[in-house]
C-alpha cells in the first residue's frame, strides 16, 4: 500500500463533502472502503461499520440537517490521513444531538479525521462542537 498524496486525499474529501451538500447519501459513501468505520463522537450508539450502516447514518443525517455553508479553517495531511476543520452553517430540519431543531439555523465547528486505504476513505471520525449546537437549539 503506497501513501496517498494530499491532492489525492483532498479529491476524495471534496467529492464526499459535495455529495453530502447535495443531499446524496449514496454518493457520499461511494468514496468509502467496504469496511468503513464511520465514528461520530457523541452520536448515539457505536460507530457505523461497513457501507450499509454508513449509508443508513447519512440518510438520517440528511433528513435532520441541511448544510448551507462549509468554511474550511484548517487542513493537516499525514501519511494516508487528513484532519480537516470546518465552520458549518445549516438548518436543523429534524433533531441534532437529540434536540429538536424546529428549522433553526445554526453554526458550529466540525473536525473530521479521515484515514485512507487503497485510494478510498477507510475511516471517518467526526467531532462536533456539541455545546455550541445545544446552546443554539435551546436558546429562546
Amino acid at each position: 500500500m503506497s501513501a496517498m498524496t494530499p491532492e489525492e486525499m483532498e479529491a476524495l474529501i471534496q467529492a464526499h463533502v459535495e455529495a453530502e451538500g447535495n443531499g446524496d447519501a449514496e454518493a457520499a459513501v461511494a468514496m468509502y472502503t467496504d469496511d468503513i468505520e464511520h465514528d461520530v463522537v457523541g452520536w448515539p450508539g457505536p460507530p457505523a461499520r461497513g457501507t450499509a450502516e454508513a449509508l443508513d447514518r447519512y440518510r438520517q443525517l440528511l433528513k435532520d440537517f441541511r448544510a448551507e455553508k462549509e468554511e474550511r479553517t484548517h487542513t493537516y495531511y499525514g501519511e494516508n490521513a487528513a484532519t480537516v476543520e470546518d465552520l458549518i452553517t445549516g438548518v436543523v430540519t429534524g433533531s441534532m444531538l437529540g434536540i429538536p431543531g424546529n428549522g433553526r439555523r445554526i453554526t458550529f465547528r466540525l473536525l473530521h479525521v479521515f484515514e485512507f486505504t487503497d485510494g478510498r476513505i477507510s475511516r471517518e471520525n467526526v467531532w462536533m462542537d456539541g455545546a455550541t449546537i445545544a446552546a443554539q437549539l435551546t436558546a429562546p
